[in-house]
């Protein structure tokens, strides 16, 4: 998965950071609001781990900045302030999740997949868009101009989750988790060939290509030339 960590200590944030990298995740790290909100609106994560207490402002407003910007990524807050009240406040300004310092590794890493699991990192904006191309989420409908595209179900999920992380390198295994639900390699080509069908429905009759093969890692979608 994709994380971004908020947290303004340095040593904390690279124990966290080695700690999520080591089990197989990405992870971007701020240290200040700004910086945080920034990464978290531009970014497209799987879950967002936020300190309340950060420079130039707290964790609660980015998360309610980040809601009302429509964004609806899984949170969990990471923090010292662990009164009632304070759990309270962390759930009433859209998170999901709190664990309170000190805490144990492997307990943040159990609710941090957990929240991942729920569903990939989604907003909710009615359209998206990537050069010419539109996905209409309500309709469940996709056109390149003025062209709809003939998608079956599972294409257009697939499609949706490229679009969502347009810009960013996609890899088989996020494919598999996000997209089939497979938490595992089922050894077969099924991403290749439902990624072979989709391509062409959506580039082969356009004359410009949107889905990329990145060598190696696996696919991106954009609009270069």
């Amino acid at each position: 998965m994709k994380l971004l960590l908020l947290e303004d200590d340095a040593e904390t944030a690279e124990f966290v950071r080695r700690g999520l990298t080591e089990a197989g995740h990405t992870v971007d790290v701020a240290a200040t609001a700004d910086d945080g909100l920034h990464l978290a609106l531009e970014g497209a994560h799987d879950v967002l781990i936020i300190d309340r207490m950060v420079p130039g402002g707290d964790g609660l407003s980015v998360v309610r900045a980040v809601r009302d910007a429509g964004k609806a990524t899984p949170v969990i807050f990471l923090t010292a302030v662990g009164g009632v009240s304070d759990r309270v406040e962390g759930f009433e300004s859209g998170g999901d999740d709190y664990l309170v310092k000190p805490y144990a590794f492997s307990e943040l890493l159990a609710r941090v997949q957990a929240l991942g699991r729920r569903s990939p990192s989604i907003d909710l904006r009615p359209v998206l868009d990537v050069g010419d191309l539109q996905l209409d989420l309500a309709a469940r409908s996709a056109r390149r101009g003025l062209t709809r595209l003939d998608l079956t179900p599972q294409e257009f999920k697939l499609l949706e989750f490229l679009v969502r992380h347009s810009g960013q390198v996609v890899t088989r295994a996020m494919l598999l988790d996000k997209v089939w639900g497979f938490h595992f390699d089922p050894k077969t080509n099924l991403v290749d060939a439902h990624m072979s069908r989709l391509r062409a429905k959506v580039d082969r009759p356009f004359g410009q290509d949107l889905i990329h093969t990145v060598r190696g890692a696996g696919y991106t979608i954009d609009d270069r030339a």
